[in-house]
């Protein structure tokens, strides 16, 4: 495919251009929407996602070859949805203004913060859960008041059409616009001067978004994963977490930004950790070849570079597990089955790189100490995960880690509680959103003091007494 040309790019940033001053006009006409009008925007989120729900599924089955259903009603379609019930369930409160304490020597006035909308928000989803990543800040945005455009991934082509088609039908242009395109497009959607952007993806494509919000001083929220650890403590029972892990590093067959990337075990257990995580394997997916509940790889190129991470850290030294045979797959099926990988090394791309696939590392530990300090040492997760009995050892590995999040004894689970912040810290992201958290997130907290009519201030105005300084002593006494 020929590169745009100057006046193709011209043109598709006059469209994007076009359709943010027809959302920034719009929302300069009601720069604070009524609750009504809020609930009304959630609830036809809502009913679109009832309506579409099951054309949604085929679509993204299809972009992915193999996605499965279940998966796909359980983590994008039921999560969605039950975020957009919460949302309008509490919308009263979190609109709410706040009372803020005043400083003794300004009473009887008062502080207030006011929640305001930021105006229009930028969001720019990924292909991995490619309705839910759209969703869950589509659903914060408008709680909070906001006009929403959303970039949706062009590696889920169908999906990303029937979504623009779809909001069109429930939500007017300048309420809620779906931008398709390629990643050119993409790339001048990231340099709109939105009121705040959403990115989710890769930590490298982060920082080029980043950059380029930056010259509009567009705040961001940036989601980018990362090399998140499951520390298996000593005191863990290995037959009643590894089913635990198994899913949780499998669903979207690896493809999940919180999903496990490596695992730290005492060195005394590896090998019996991975009898048993084997053992998990086989019992949740008694087959991956053909098997419509293990998810597809989502291109030939991502494919192509999961084998490349095993190949090399096999002719580097690792020891390759395959919990199912290796078969020769058919011409463009991309179900790969999951691999367990022993004696790993930091000189090895798959310890380097975030995996995004059905491929576990397992790293051996002597100490707790030892294994806090192999995460400490690297960037910082956007998840970490914590499988064991010993309270203490618990205890340590959450006062001695940063992560974005934490599961303790599961995988994943942190993401899908509404009243739990998440974000990344670091190099795996920064800002947080989900429920009241994402309210804040796209909201404006103004702070505002309301002078009483009964103010003492004029005692301090000029032409200053000679008093002034007794009275400045008795007053810092209060400040």
């Amino acid at each position: 495919m020929n590169a745009p040309t100057e006046a193709e790019l011209s043109t598709r940033r006059s469209e994007l251009l076009a359709v943010l001053h027809r959302q920034r006009e719009a929302f300069l006409g009601d720069m604070s929407p009524s609750r009504p009008i809020r609930a009304d925007r959630l609830n036809r989120l809502d009913r679109l996602l009832e309506t579409h729900a099951d054309r949604f599924a085929d679509l993204i089955q299809k972009d992915f070859g193999v996605r499965s259903r279940t998966e796909t009603v359980i983590a994008e379609v039921m999560l969605s949805r039950a975020a957009i019930r919460h949302a309008g369930k509490r919308l009263r409160a979190w609109m709410k203004p706040r009372r803020a304490p005043t400083s003794l020597a300004f009473w009887p006035g008062r502080s207030l913060l006011l929640r305001q909308p930021l105006g229009v928000i930028g969001i720019i989803s990924p292909w991995n859960y490619t309705l839910q990543l759209a969703v869950g800040p589509l659903t914060d945005a408008l709680a909070a008041g906001n006009r929403v455009m959303i970039k949706p991934s062009e590696l889920t082509p169908l999906f990303s059409e029937a979504f623009r088609a779809a909001v069109a039908e429930f939500f007017a242009p300048e309420e809620v616009a779906i931008v398709t395109g390629d990643a050119g497009t993409g790339k001048e959607f990231s340099a709109l001067p939105f009121d705040h952007l959403v990115f989710t993806g890769s930590t490298a494509v982060g920082r080029i978004v980043a950059e380029a919000a930056a010259k509009n001083l567009t705040p961001v929220t940036l989601e980018l994963g990362g090399k998140s650890p499951a520390i298996i403590d000593a005191s863990c029972d290995l037959s009643s977490v590894c089913d635990r892990l198994a899913w949780g590093k499998l669903i979207n067959a690896g493809q999940t930004c919180v999903a496990p990337d490596y695992a730290l075990v005492p060195r005394t257990q590896v090998e019996a950790f991975a009898q048993a995580l084997q053992s998990s394997i086989r019992k949740l997916f008694p087959s991956f070849q053909g098997n419509p509940d293990y998810t597809s790889i989502i291109s030939e190129r991502h494919l192509e570079r999961l084998r490349d991470l095993v190949t090399e850290a096999k002719t580097l030294g690792a020891r390759v597990i395959e919990p199912e045979p290796p078969q020769d797959l058919p011409a463009g099926a991309r179900q790969m089955a999951p691999i367990l990988l022993i004696g790993v090394n930091d000189q090895m791309r798959v310890m380097r790189e975030e995996i995004f696939g059905p491929i576990l590392p397992i790293v051996p530990y002597d100490a707790l100490d030892d294994a806090i300090d192999y995460v400490n040492r690297r960037d910082r997760p956007l998840a970490l995960y914590w499988f064991g009995a010993d309270r203490a050892n618990r205890d340590a590995v959450l006062a001695k880690t940063i992560s974005g999040g934490v599961s303790i004894n599961d995988t994943l689970t942190h993401f899908a509680q509404h009243d739990l912040p998440f974000g990344g810290v670091g190099a795996s992201g920064h800002g947080h959103y989900h429920g009241e958290y994402g309210f804040l997130r796209f909201s404006k907290e103004k702070p505002v003091f309301v002078q009483s009519r009964l103010s003492g201030a004029s005692l301090i105005y000029p032409p200053y007494k000679p008093s002034l300084g007794a009275l400045l002593r008795v007053l810092a006494r209060f400040t």
